[in-house]
Order: structure tokens, then sequence, then C-alpha cells
């Protein structure tokens, strides 16, 4: 197994692994800070981050852009030794279709963030966004069109290639990149096969704009990824480092309520379910009261958070913003619990640390 830490330009993890970015509110400071002790990248989700801050019902994106400051600067606490040093890196996962993305993007660079990952969307004006900061970027990619798209467009626009690369397939939670009618096919015998190919077309697209760049473009595969033989099948089709989320939802250090950590737990495989968001795009969740009366009625929407920038409150069916709160503050029947397509397979309540070592075969004598 590659065990030579994620080098992304001048920052080095020891790990080659990025914790996935969920929100609202499942990755703050806690669980990301706690990754980057390991030795891996511990990312912070944007998405309504400042939910419990006091001025979030009146100004929810002032609230948000503090909050990011305020998760980032705990994060960095959690994750230093006594002497004051990080084994790992941390940063933000910010959606492009976050409403006001690039003052996001610009509060992250400004405040520091070693890393910044970007999905739901194209991000195709990210590198501005981080130009004179030593912050690195990464798109998120689900196929070979979209990293061309990406890639053409930074390499024309910004003259500058991305610094790593974020491979999300099929099994993936929360939001995905891939049509209702791609999602059903997951099943088929040859899914994962073919989808092995597109991993690697899309690892040989970042070569070829590494080489023209000179650098390295270190590729991350996620989706899915569950256990130590999951991520030796990602380094045997060429990438550098796996991204995992799902399993550390239930762990101690994750920011969400023990009431969805047990949601997780009690997970079974017919439980987990593919809705569509709001925004219109496929999501993976797990199946609960909450999901089945949006089916029969629409949720009476009081008040827009102008979270998602193409969400409209008057043909919504529910309310994204409050769906996550109520969920992850532990109301999981009345709220919306994004997971991944094999968080069946979780069963109990482990650590950051526990996660790490079955997934890379630590045992207590490597610490």
């Amino acid at each position: 197994m590659n065990m030579c830490g994620l080098q992304i330009g001048n920052k080095k993890a020891e790990l080659p692994l990025i914790q996935g970015g969920m929100g609202v509110g499942v990755s703050l400071s806690g669980l990301a800070g706690a990754v980057a002790k390991e030795g891996g990248i511990g990312i912070i989700s944007t998405a309504q981050i400042g939910f419990r801050e006091p001025d979030f019902e009146q100004d929810a994106r002032k609230a948000n852009l503090r909050a990011m400051e305020q998760e980032l600067e705990k994060a960095r606490r959690i994750a230093a030794d006594e002497h004051g040093n990080c084994k790992g890196l941390v940063g933000f996962n910010i959606m492009v279709a976050t409403a006001g993305y690039e003052t996001y993007m610009r509060t992250a660079a400004a405040a520091g963030a070693d890393v910044i990952i970007s999905g739901a969307g194209l991000p195709i004006n990210m590198p501005e966004y981080v130009e004179g900061t030593d912050t690195k970027i990464a798109p998120i990619v689900s196929s070979e069109k979209a990293v061309r798209i990406i890639l053409k467009m930074w390499d024309k626009r910004y003259k500058r290639t991305a610094d790593f690369i974020v491979i999300e397939g099929a099994h993936a939670g929360g939001h995905l990149g891939f049509s209702e009618e791609e999602l059903e096919h997951i099943k088929d015998t040859d899914f994962d096969d073919k989808y092995d190919r597109e991993i690697q077309k899309i690892i040989a697209c970042a070569q070829g704009y590494a080489e023209k760049y000179q650098v390295t473009v270190p590729v991350i595969v996620a989706g899915g990824i569950m256990n130590a033989e999951q991520v030796e099948h990602a380094f045997a089709l060429g990438a550098d480092g796996v991204q995992i989320a799902t399993p550390f939802v239930t762990t101690v250090e994750c920011d969400a309520a023990d009431a969805f950590k047990q949601a997780y737990v009690d997970a079974k495989a017919e439980d987990i379910e593919i809705v569509i968001s709001p925004v219109g795009m496929p999501a993976r969740a797990i199946h609960n009261s909450f999901l089945d009366r949006i089916k029969e009625k629409k949720e009476n929407i009081i008040k827009c958070y102008r979270c998602l920038e193409k969400c409209n409150p008057k043909e919504t069916p529910y309310c994204i913003t409050q769906a996550l709160i109520r969920s992850v503050e532990g109301d999981v029947e009345n709220g919306l619990v994004f997971c991944g397509d094999n968080a069946q397979y979780l069963n109990r309540i482990s650590t950051v640390r526990e996660v790490i070592q079955e997934l890379f075969l630590f045992g207590e004598s490597d610490d």
C-alpha cells in the first residue's frame, strides 16, 4: 500500500487520505482537526457552517463567513501536537452551487486554508479566487468529460492546472455527479469495472496537464471506500490517495449529534436510497419519515436562507438547510440524513484513529 503520504505542491500530509467534507455541520473542526492530527487532510464543509451562530437567522452568509474562520482556527488547534506541529492539513469543501461562492472561496483562502475542494458544479473560476495565496485547489469530478472541461479552461484562462483532483464515484454520499439514469445501473455487474476505466482516463488527463506545467497533480479517488481492500484497489488504479467520508460519521470526533451517528449504525442496505435534492440533483440518503412526507406533500417553507444559487423556495419541495440542520442536531426522523452507499456496514461508534487503522491496516504498534 502507498504510504508515502500526500504531497500537494509545497504542502504535505503524512497519510494519503482526505476526509470528505460533509454538511450541514457533520464535518466541522472536531472531525477535520482529528483527521489532520492523525496525518490526513481534514476537510470542513462550508455548507451553512454558521447555523449555530446567534445571528444565523438574520444574516446566514455573514454568520457562515465568520464561522469559517473560527472553525479553521479550532481545527488547527485540535490538529497540533504539544509543540504546535501538525502531521496533516486542514481545508474546506465549498460547493460551486453555493450562493455567493466567490465570497466563500476568497474567505477560505484569506483565512489560510491549506486546501479547498469544490464540486456540485464546475469550478471554472476557482483559480482566480485563490490567486496570491498559498491555498491549494482541487475540483471534484465524476467523469473524464468534466475534468477535461475544467482543466482546459484553467489552462486557457489562468495558465495553470489543478493542484490535485478528487474523483467522486457513484457510491458516494450526498449530492452526486451522476444522472438518475446512470444511477439506476449502479447494481449492474460491470458498473464498477466500467467506472474503474473512467478513473484511469481521468488520471491520464490529469497527467497530461501535469506534464505540460511540469508539476505533480495527485489524483484522489472517492466514493464508497470503506476498507483496506478498497483502498488498495484505488491505489492499483493509479490513485495517489483516497477520500473517505461516511466511515468518519460514526466516530466520537464527528461533529454531528449522537442520534445522527446512530442512524448510520442502525441503517440497513434497503434503507439507503437515491433522492432528488431541492435543486434537482440526485443524492443519497437514509430513508426516514421525512422522505415519506415530502413525497406526499410539499413542506411549508417560511424562510429562505439563500444557501444554493439555483434554489427557488416557491418550487422546491422542502428547505434543504432546515432539513439538514434538523438531522445533524439529532432529529433524524424529520430531517435529511445524507450517507454513502455502504453505510449499512457501519455497526458501531468508533474513533478517527480506529477508522484510519482499519483503512490502512495499522496496528497499535504503528502508533
